[in-house]
């Protein structure tokens, strides 16, 4: 599956003040992520990726208050307001162990002893702060899988066996 270069990293939810400042909902693993990136980028309605300088960024609960230097009064921040942001891979970096959501969803999700595929990964959640994979079932419906070792064994998320490999528990495929 070809990844992709511009993952999104947050969305403009109201502005801030009259100098400008936009708040953005992150979706970065944490509003800290997103405050710390120097440039991030919006997408025209051509499909073109435009780089934005971030003058200052900081988190404010779980919101991010960002600055750009393109974006200098009250005026022109509300004209962003409802717009999504960019980040370029490259300039995210990952931990041990961490992936990016984009690059997960569309996996098969495979059972790690038989090789049964369940279905596709559709989404990832946070509900109460654990991720929850959602997948579309192979025979319709969804259904969750708590990410946890005990039931998400294994992720190969590039090459001949890509996929999410799991373990699940008695009526955890009952699907809605």
């Amino acid at each position: 599956m070809a990844k992709q270069k511009y993952l999104e990293c947050g969305k403009a939810v109201s502005t801030h003040g009259v100098r400008g400042t936009l708040r953005l909902e992150s979706y970065c693993n944490t509003p800290e992520k997103l405050a710390k990136m120097r440039k991030i980028y919006r997408k025209t309605p051509a499909g073109e990726f435009v780089p934005m300088k971030v003058r200052a960024a900081s988190v404010q609960k779980n919101m991010v208050l960002c600055t750009f230097e393109e974006i200098t009064t009250l005026e022109d921040a509300i004209a962003y307001k409802g717009t999504m942001f960019y980040a370029d891979r490259n300039d995210m970096k990952l931990e041990k162990g961490e992936r990016f959501i984009a690059d997960l969803i569309g996996l098969d999700v495979i059972d790690y002893e038989s090789g049964e595929k369940y279905g596709t990964l559709d989404d990832v959640i946070t509900p109460g702060g654990r991720d929850v994979y959602v997948v579309n079932d192979v025979n319709g419906g969804k259904f969750m899988i708590p990410v946890v070792d005990e039931f998400v064994r294994e992720i190969i998320d590039e090459g001949e066996r890509e996929g999410i490999y799991v373990t699940l528990i008695e009526g955890m495929r009952e699907t809605y």
